[in-house]
C-alpha cells in the first residue's frame, strides 16, 4: 500500500476497516477502542455503527449477567470486506491513521 496522503473518503474506510479488526480481535468495547487508537468517544461509537454501511454485520453482546451496557461487540459478517486482508495490512492501516 502506497504512503501517500489519504483523502477523507480513504481515512473514513481504513478507519471502519481498522476498528472492525481491532473487534474481530478482541479490543471489543468502545473503552477498549478508545484506549487502542486514542480517538474520541463518539468517533469510536459513529464508527462502530458506520460499520454496516460497508455490510459489516457487527453486534452488541451484552455480558452475561451484566446490566445496561455492559459487553463487547461481535463481528458476525465481514461482507464483501476480506477479513485476512485487513489483517495483513493491519499494521499500515494503524500507522495511516495516526494510532500507532
Amino acid at each position: 500500500m502506497p504512503d501517500t496522503a489519504l483523502s477523507k473518503t480513504q481515512t473514513s474506510f481504513y478507519r471502519r476497516i481498522f476498528v472492525a479488526h481491532l473487534i474481530a480481535h478482541d479490543i471489543a468495547s468502545v473503552p477498549a477502542i478508545i484506549e487502542a487508537t486514542g480517538m474520541p468517544r463518539r468517533t469510536a461509537q459513529d464508527t462502530i455503527t458506520a460499520l454496516a454501511e460497508l455490510d459489516i454485520v457487527c453486534e452488541f453482546q451484552h455480558g452475561e449477567g451484566q446490566r445496561h451496557n455492559i459487553g463487547h461487540y461481535v463481528i458476525r459478517d465481514w461482507g464483501p470486506i476480506n477479513a485476512r486482508w485487513v489483517a495483513d495490512n493491519a499494521t499500515h492501516l494503524q500507522h495511516a491513521l495516526g494510532y500507532a
